[in-house]
This record gives structure tokens, sequence and C-alpha cells, in this order.
């Protein structure tokens, strides 16, 4: 081991007495079963009972199954979900429901292991359809319809996006217009663009839908609304004025009905109005507890923001299904000979490898611990204990900055997974290529990911500006000064010099103070701060500017805004990870968590190494180190690659990968056996390679 002193020392050498101690190389292993009790979260209880059900074979997705008996399957499935009450933790209890919000999403996230398919039509028919009634009706709307969507009587659909407007809900063209005389609403699909399009159970099962549409009255229109409206009849039959089309075989997901709905003038009756935010009487008197008319638009959409939750941890747990097969078969396939004669290296033991899959493993454990942040905050809204207008608007900003990050890690684990096991990955047989085509969609519905983090974004430049509130001219300008002077500091390379010359042949300190958590959550949070002034100071003006100008000027910014959104949802699962640590009292597993702490951060900061040094946040002394430190961490965390995934709790039924049951150690046994009893029989051939080495020596 270098030391400072020693005059062989150089700039390149990485020392951490952590890592390089003793104490480091304590054989001690991760205490799995604690971490897995973490793991789990607040409704660890519920979690196992889900699992249980998604290792039953007959909820299990059976790829050999056309799209169309494939959708039957899954159908019967909810009807077996439905029969055991599995469905009904969210519904209010004076309907037989359990009102435990937090329970229900955490016990819907477990489902994606069972299929997909399954977890999504659940999705579509207790999370969205019922949760709309449930969240937009009063308790004569949960009287009338809950009890029959639990027991899965009353099937339903969630009729909210258009063909037109996708993530653009407030400019749906859908209408639905009050009837004075007959004391009905008409619902109409008023063009083609106008039609309700990708919704689950719209194809063939939905018996109704929850229909979203500008509501007119008196001839004003007060924005959209949720109805409920009848589609078919008990034997599957269109009710009149009801059209629908089948959206087909789709790139996933293919065990649910998606489908196309347009109404042609259907009627229903006043009442079928979800009026808990707004309300029409008799006589057309339009009414809401909620004003502005843009406030109460965005509390609607806010009550239904389970579906994004739920997104965050199915799709993490769908990335940590995919770590936990190629982890295992990392750790027992061998591939190319090693020093020892007759071995061959295990692939986990090759560092390529190791950089492949132990940072995603870092990842997927910071999106462990945000999202039970993010489900403890959304179960604290719904259940009403902390139900407040400030509490649902950070909810609906949680939510929005979580799941993109979430949905598109999983694409990227399991993609990564699927080529690091090799031609094994892309058998249906080990799950993983075909878990890659049902989650594609993730990254789509329930809010498109890049529309998420512009609403993050803006609320990131909403929370810049309030700082500013209430000063003077003077005040405002001497903050700014401040600000834009910290900016010139780093900036002029003055930063960089301090930094160099406090490491300067020593980069041991250099590796101190990046594996120090202060630093790295500065260098994390100072990337949004500087990022959001940045896109704030450029757009000051823009109030002021005609209304095309001003759209025009935010477009120019519209990246920006949302890669700051990514850094400050990075920043979030950081700190989620940070304080997971202070819970775990067990003193080896901490130690390892906290190097797999410091490689998700390290990682990011790696990521983003080419920001930190044009705006001088770091010496290039300093982020030099970055990679390297990286790969020691990733070498040291290779050792306990196998607990932290176990630590998932995903047996063999849950997994189904033929490439995670032990396989293909078997394999390997068999074949280094066979190679070994040849050898020592002396029958062996001789080899051609060998003999011609030998030439070459003499």
């Amino acid at each position: 081991m270098h030391h400072v002193t020693d005059p062989n020392f150089t700039d390149s050498t990485l020392n951490d007495p952590e890592l390089d101690a003793p104490l480091a190389l304590d054989p001690a292993r991760i205490d799995v079963a604690e971490l897995g009790e973490q793991l789990l979260g607040a409704w660890g209880e519920y979690r196992k009972r889900s699992r249980k059900n998604a290792s039953r074979p007959e909820l299990h997705r059976d790829d050999t199954l056309p799209y169309t008996e494939h959708r039957e399957r899954v159908l019967k499935q909810l009807h077996l979900l439905a029969e055991e009450g599995a469905t009904n933790l969210a519904f209010p209890k004076r309907v037989g429901g359990g009102e435990n919000p937090g329970a229900n999403i955490a016990a819907f996230e477990e489902l994606v292991l069972a299929d997909p398919s399954l977890q999504i039509k659940a999705g579509v028919q207790w999370g969205l359809f019922g949760s709309a009634i449930t969240q937009l009706g009063t308790e004569e709307h949960h009287d009338k319809w809950l009890p029959d969507v639990m027991s899965l009587k009353l099937p339903g659909a969630f009729a909210m996006t258009e063909q037109t407007h996708g993530s653009d809900v407030a400019s749906i063209g859908t209408t639905a217009t009050y009837d004075e005389a007959t004391q009905e609403w008409v619902i109409n699909t008023p063009f083609r663009g106008a039609w309700k399009d990708y919704l689950g159970n719209a194809a063939l099962h939905g018996k109704a839908a929850v229909v979203f549409a500008q509501l007119i009255t008196k001839g004003m229109n007060h924005g959209v609304h949720a109805f409920f409206v009848p589609i078919r009849t008990d034997d599957g039959e269109l009710l009149p004025g009801v059209q629908s089309e089948d959206d087909g075989v789709k790139g996933g997901l293919n065990g649910i009905d998606n489908g196309r709905l347009a109404f042609d003038h259907v009627r229903i009756p006043r009442t079928n109005l979800l009026n808990r935010y707004g309300d029409v009487a008799e006589d057309g008197t339009y009414s809401s507890p909620i004003e502005n008319p843009a406030r109460r638009f965005f509390t609607m959409l806010g009550t239904l923001v389970q579906g994004r939750v739920s997104l965050d941890g199915a799709s993490t747990n769908a990335a940590k299904a995919a770590l936990a097969i190629a982890v295992r078969y990392g750790n027992e396939r061998r591939q190319f000979n090693s020093a020892t004669p007759g071995e061959e290296t295990v692939l986990l033991d090759y560092q390529l490898h190791q950089r492949r899959l132990i940072p995603h493993i870092a990842t997927v454990y910071a999106q462990s611990f945000a999202h039970e942040t993010l489900l403890k905050q959304f179960h604290g809204v719904f259940s009403g204990e902390l139900d407040t207008p400030e509490n649902r608007e950070d909810l609906e900003t949680l939510a929005a900055a979580l799941k993109p990050m979430s949905t598109w890690k999983a694409l990227e684990v399991l993609q990564e997974c699927r080529e690091a096991c090799g031609g094994a990955g892309f058998l249906a047989e080990n799950r993983i290529p075909l878990l890659r085509h049902d989650l594609d969609v993730y990254a789509t519905f329930e809010g498109d990911n890049h529309i998420l983090l512009q609403l993050v974004g803006k609320r990131l430049l909403g929370d810049y500006a309030k700082q500013f509130k209430g000063l003077d001219q003077r005040q405002m300008a001497g903050r700014i000064a401040g600000q834009v002077a910290s900016r010139i500091y780093s900036g002029s390379g003055l930063r960089r010099v301090g930094q160099t010359i406090v490491d300067f042949g020593q980069p041991a300190r250099s590796v101190g103070w990046l594996r120090n958590p202060a630093t790295q959550h500065e260098l994390l949070s100072g990337r949004v701060e500087t990022m959001i002034a940045d896109i704030a100071g450029a757009l000051r003006n823009a109030s002021k500017l005609p209304k095309a100008e001003a759209a025009a000027l935010f477009n120019e910014h519209q990246h920006e805004l949302i890669e700051a959104a990514r850094a400050h949802t990075e920043l979030l699962q950081w700190e989620a990870f940070s304080d997971a640590l202070e819970d775990v009292r067990d003193i080896p597993t901490k130690r390892v968590l906290t190097w797999l702490r410091d490689l998700f951060g390290l990682s990011l900061i790696e990521q983003h190494l080419a920001w930190y040094l044009y705006t001088g946040r770091m010496s290039p002394q300093r982020g030099a180190l970055v990679g390297k430190y990286v790969n020691r961490l990733v070498s040291r965390l290779r050792t306990h690659a196998q607990d932290l995934v176990d630590a998932f709790g995903y047996d063999d039924p849950l997994l189904r990968a033929k490439i995670a049951t032990g396989a293909e150690a078997e394999r390997q046994a068999e074949s280094r056996e066979y190679y070994r009893a040849l050898r020592e029989s002396g029958e062996a051939p001789k080899s051609e390679h060998e003999e011609f080495k030998k030439r070459r020596k003499r």
C-alpha cells in the first residue's frame, strides 16, 4: 500500500484508509435478512402477501398464448384476485374496503413479477377506474358503483387520453353538454382526433368508463370533469351511441384489451357527473368548492397521482428482478481461460462485467429508498393524516420527478442485464426480454416522462422565485450578486486552483473529499441550484414579452429545464439513500451500503463530469480520480453483489428464469469435472496450440 510519504507516490494513486485497511477486507457478510426487511418498507407484510400471489402458477404469464387468449387469461386472473379481496385495500371501509392506500400500492407493485399485463389491467380496474369514482365522486357514487367495481362485476375503463391530445388533458375535445329539459348530460366526440385511445378494458371487457370531458352548461365551458358512462351490456354489446375499436397487438402488455372509445350524443343522468369538485344543479347552475378553474383542474388530476406512484415502485421491482437474474448468472457462468489451469473465469470477476451491473444495483437501492419516501407521502395525503394543499403539491411534484427516472432506469437495466446474460438473456424462459417489452410503455402512460419532468422544472423555478418575494430592489440585487459571485468564483478557475493547492501531491485528500457525504451533496445540489438559477435568469423578462415571444423564449430553454429536473431527482434519490443508512443497525451491512451510496453518488458525478469541469466545480485532478475511485468501489462491492440482490427477496417462483436457478452452476461443474477427469486419465488428446508454443520456445 502506498502512503503520501512514499517518494514513488503519484497523483494517479488511490488511497482510501477504509477500503485499503484490513477492516475493509473483513469477510463478514451483510445481514441479508435484515436488509431485506428494510427494503420491504413500512408495508412489508402486504408486499409479502402479494409476492405469494405473484408466485402462483395460475397468475403467471403464459408466453405461448396468442394475444387474444392472453387477454382472457388475464381477465380470469383478475377474477381470482377479486374473489380473494386482494384488491380492496384502497377503497372506503363503508363499502368493504381497507382504507389503506399505502398498503394497496405496495401490494400492487409486486404483481409485476406475475405478469405486467395482470398488474396493469388490475391498475386500470381498481387503480384508475375505481379510484376515479372514489376520489372524484361522492358517497352516493361510492355506494352505487364501488362494490361492483371491487368484485369485478363492473369492469371499467379510464377514458382520459385522446388521439389528438395525449398529455394535454386540459385541451381534450370530448364534450359533456347539460340538457336542462331532460336533466341529462350529452357526451359527444366531435371529431376523429377526440376519440379516447389506448384505454385498458375498452376493446372488450369494460362495461362502463369514467370519461373526462369539457363540462358545458348554460353556454359556459367549465373545463374538464369526469363522468360515469355505461358503454356495454352484461352480454358485451355496445350501448347505443358508443363506438369502440381494438388497438390490437402492441409492443408489450398484450394481455390487456386496449382500445378506443367514441360517443355519438350518448345521454347519461345528471347525477353521473362525479361531482366532488364541481356540480350542476337541476336547472343547470354550476358550482364548485374551488373557485379558480385552473386550481380546480389540477386538484382533480392530483387525486389520480397513485398511478405514477405505483409505476415508480413497479419499475424499480422489475429492475431488481433483472439484476437478481443477471448477477446470479454472472456468478456462475464461466468464460475464457483464467490463470488457474483448467479453469475459466467467472463473468462477474471481470471488471467490465462489474462495471456493467454493480452501479445499477446502487441506483436501484437509491430508487427503492426514494420510493419508500414517496409512498409514505402518498399514504399520508390519501389517508387524510397529512392531507393539506401543500402536501398534495409536494406529493405531485415528487411523483412527477421519480416516475420518469425509475421507468427509464428500468428499461436501461433490463437491456444491460439482457446483454450481460448473452444469448441466454434473449430467451423468453429467462424473463428479461419480455419484461423489457412490457415495461417500454411505462415511460409514456400516467404522464409522458418528459412532460412530467417539465412540471418538476417549473416547480423548481417557482420555488427559486419565492426567495426573492418581498425583497426590495436593493436586497434582490444583493442576493443575485451573491449567486453570480459564486458562479464567477467557480468559473474563473479560482475553485480549481484552490482544490489543486490543497490536494498537491496527495490524492488521498482528493479521495477523502470525494467520499465525504457533504461533498457529494454539495456537488449534486450545487448542480441543480446553478442550472435553475441560470434558467431563471434567462427567463427573467419573459412576463414582459408578448405571449408568442415568451413561449419561444421558454422553448429555447426547455431542454435545460428538463435536465435540471433530472438533476433534482438524482439529488432526491441520493438523499433518500443517505437517510436510509441511518436506519441500518448491522455494522458490516452499514459499511457495505455506505460504499454503495458512495458508488451511486460518484457515478452521477462521473456521468456529469464534463459539467463539473467546465463550470469549475471540480479541479481536473479531482475529476481524474472520480472514475478510478468508482472502479475501486465496484471492485470492493463485487464480493457483496450476490447478497445485495438476494436482499431484494425474489426467489425462484418469482424470478422464474432458468439461468437464475443454479442450473448454470451445475453445467459449469459438470464441464470442469469432465475435463479434470480427462486430464487425469492420460487419454486427453494433445493440444496443437500447446505443442506449437513448446516448439516456439526451443
